[in-house]
């Protein structure tokens, strides 16, 4: 039937010219996502503290906006080095330059812009009548004096009397510490120095010395690899809170100036640095952290930078700049949704304020995004105070079994939230908020909460500490992230995609069934569907 077959070819024909045009209109929403930018691909290294945070944010901007951001995680001490020497195009530290920059065009012209907040936490594998211990609580002077080597065991009184409900075994303690110049080495060691100056008389330094019975690894992946083995039984070691997420092994509970032992969830970093003091080049002042008398306080709280150039040099370029300030808009609002899930804390609005202005200062950053009323950052809402913090309001109080004194909580904490029974002479009791609760976060899918097995992604170490497999640190563009949080939501591109999808396959399928119709109606249409030859 002619008219039958001609129908049929200009249904497919018109199915599949609209098909064409919105596979077009797809392909130009997934290149760029929610614009059609095209970005110079920028480069940068420092912190294994703030990568965990870094890497989440380099796949959700490769992915929304075609982005590329290559990271290194060389250390706070390395990517400072490689900034001033013009190698990247931005790093990211704990702490600003120590010694004043040399004098060229790099060095001379840069800003620092806070990213994220977070605890340094302490990471340890125990066990008790082969039991994991997941509740282990730490005053300031027991954990500065296992890192001197004044304490030594598992038993020692001093470390006994934190811990009422647990029976503390006889097993030498490792303490592992970074052997690489790092961000993490310089808070913990600013934190003994201001509030245990008579046990650590060091200073600050990035350079942390190997204590009696310790081992010293590179990087954050390296010092947590290293606890989470099977033979790192005993060890402890000083880590961003996150790696502990990951590696599904707990923390360490911090006595805080209030009496309470505390985790460093994103909720209790959120009210430590309420009582952070922010210098005019937005370098941090933590005194008042570390003596915070708010008992929700994890007192080894601070934030991390991205050291950010205001002038081009080097192998930066002002198309870099466009690329660089767009990244750093991201992570200071969009990307804040996701810091908590990552083991971090999210900041708060003085500080994205103040971070709006140093975007500003990046020689080709794009500012017409730069608005406080579109930042979608989950601690402050509109008409909110730049002082306020809503994570830091709705923080929980600690539970009384977290107070110093007779009872012991017996909750887990970090990546292992499993209970551990009293076996001391102490009480027990339930800590008001987990993990999850206390908006810290989860384990990482397959990281084996509690467990003590290390993803199979990470460093792995012998004995000795030597590197067996895997890398300490990660390099280049590609992206490692310990966590995948979706970021990409129902927008455009899934919209399209799916029409796209019902037009193809209504292309494919009418045309078959429109004939049989078309058939089985034949007799009826035979006198005007027939005609004499012409």
């Amino acid at each position: 039937m002619k008219i039958q077959s001609t129908g049929r070819r200009r249904f497919a024909a018109a199915a599949a010219a609209v098909v064409a045009v919105v596979m077009l209109q797809l392909a130009g929403a997934g290149a760029s996502g929610a614009s059609a930018e095209s970005y110079i691909p920028i480069t940068g290294t420092g912190s294994t503290w703030s990568q965990n945070a870094l890497d989440q944010w380099r796949r959700n901007v490769a992915t929304n906006y075609g982005m590329t951001v290559n990271y290194s995680g060389v250390g706070s001490s390395a990517g400072r080095r490689d900034f001033i020497g013009g190698k990247v195009d931005f790093a990211v530290s704990e702490i600003p330059f120590q010694a004043a920059p040399p004098d060229n065009e790099v060095a001379t012209n840069f800003a620092y812009m806070p990213i994220v907040a977070g605890g340094t936490s302490f990471m340890y594998n125990l066990k008790i009548g082969g039991k994991r211990v997941t509740n282990l609580r730490l005053s300031g002077s027991v954990i500065t004096k296992i890192f001197t080597g004044a304490i030594a065991n598992w038993n020692d009184a001093a470390i006994q009397s934190d811990n009422p409900g647990l029976k503390m075994p006889d097993k030498a303690i490792v303490p592992v510490v970074r052997s690489d110049g790092s961000g993490s080495s310089a808070q913990f060691t600013l934190w003994m120095s201001k509030q245990h100056g008579d046990l650590w008389t060091a200073g600050m330094t990035s350079q942390f010395p190997t204590p009696p019975n310790g081992k010293a690894q590179s990087g954050s992946l390296g010092v947590a690899g290293y606890v989470g083995q099977d033979y790192g039984e005993g060890a402890i070691t000083y880590v961003e809170y996150s790696y502990a997420l990951k590696s599904g092994f707990p923390v360490a509970k911090v006595l805080n100036a209030k009496g309470y032992y505390v985790e460093p969830t994103a909720s209790s970093v959120a009210v430590a640095l309420m009582q952070a003091q922010i210098a005019p080049d937005l370098t941090q002042i933590l005194d008042g952290v570390y003596n915070n008398g708010d008992p929700r306080t994890y007192p080894l709280s601070s934030y991390s930078y991205m050291i950010i150039p205001t002038a081009v040099g080097g192998i930066f370029t002002t198309d870099k700049g466009k690329t660089l300030g767009t990244f750093a808009n991201y992570m200071l609002c969009e990307g804040q949704q996701q810091a908590a899930q990552l083991g971090y804390s999210p900041l708060p609005m003085n500080l994205v304020l103040a971070g709006f202005d140093q975007i500003k200062r990046i020689p080709g950053a794009d500012v017409s995004g730069v608005d406080i009323n579109a930042c979608n950052n989950p601690t402050f809402k509109p008409g909110d105070s730049p002082s306020s913090n809503q994570l830091a309001v709705t923080a929980p109080q600690p539970a009384e079994c977290d107070k110093q004194g007779p009872d012991q909580c017996t909750t887990g904490t970090a990546g292992a939230p499993a209970e551990t029974p009293i076996t001391g002479t102490g009480g027990g009791g339930s800590a008001s908020g987990g993990p999850a609760a206390a908006g810290g976060g989860t384990a990482a899918a397959g990281a084996g909460a509690g467990s003590g097995t290390a993803s199979a992604t990470d460093a792995t170490y012998d004995a000795n500490g030597d590197l067996v497999s895997g890398s300490a640190s990660v390099a280049g563009a590609a992206v490692s992230a310990p966590f995948t949080v979706d970021d990409s939501g129902w927008g455009t591109p899934q919209i399209l995609m799916s029409v796209a999808a019902a037009l193809l396959l209504a292309a494919t399928l009418l045309p078959p069934l429109l004939s049989r119709r078309l058939r089985r109606s034949g007799p009826q249409n035979a006198p005007e569907t027939t005609a004499s030859p012409r």
